[in-house]
């Protein structure tokens, strides 16, 4: 059977950013695709089982494995998604357009999600760990939204859905959750309310995926 006739299968945890913005792609583009979860707490976190590090050798989520090839890193995925099932584009054609989508993308998937991400929050004490993720997020909201305020219509670049706002809205979330003041943000919260009202934004949220656990569910 040809690799291109195989349902996509994608690596995932409910709560993992990462991974919602994959689900996001998936959902914007109608692809089907079955779910593998990959608790990242339970039984010390199931991502660095031996059997798991032959998917993803970094013992991460989320992983794609399309095409008879198997993908991880998310901006890698979403790239190679729209590289290969263009509708719509994610990735604008205008290369200043574009340009704008990489460097807000790199932004929050390289310098705010990283640093309050699972594995660094359990290096720190119980106590450290909320103070360290609000001090992240706040500092990277700062310079995300001076930049979306020259960039932004009604998304991140412009009026299209585009990579960025894939990256967004996950970040937004995990800001809530860890008692970000948004007020001093107010694109920032405008671009978020605007995506949550596309379907593709909702049917991929965390409290309504397979493996989310019942207290947590939508």
């Amino acid at each position: 059977m040809s690799s291109l006739l195989v349902k996509p299968v994608l690596h995932t945890y409910f709560r993992s950013s990462c991974t919602w913005r994959v689900r996001i792609a998936l959902a914007l583009k109608g692809i089907e695709y079955d779910q593998v979860p990959v608790n990242l707490i339970k039984d010390g976190g199931q991502q660095l089982f031996s059997d798991f590090s032959e998917v993803n050798p970094m013992q991460q989520v989320p992983s794609l494995q399309i095409d008879g090839i198997s993908l991880s890193q998310s901006l890698a995925i979403i790239q190679y998604l729209d590289e290969t099932r263009p509708k719509p584009k994610l990735l604008p054609e205008d290369a200043k357009k574009r340009a704008y989508v990489r460097m807000i993308s790199d932004l929050i998937a390289s310098g705010i999600q990283p640093l309050q991400n699972l594995m660094v929050l359990q290096k720190l004490g119980e106590g450290e760990r909320l103070g360290w993720a609000q001090s992240c997020i706040t500092k990277g909201f700062h310079a995300l939204e001076k930049i979306l305020q020259r960039t932004s219509g009604l998304y991140c670049v412009e009026d299209e859905v585009s990579m960025a706002d894939l990256c967004l809205v996950p970040q937004v979330y995990n800001a809530v959750r860890f008692k970000v003041d948004l007020t001093p943000f107010p694109t920032i919260a405008r671009i978020n309310q605007a995506l949550m009202e596309l379907e593709a934004f909702n049917v991929s949220h965390p409290s309504r995926q397979p493996d989310t656990p019942p207290d947590l569910r939508a």
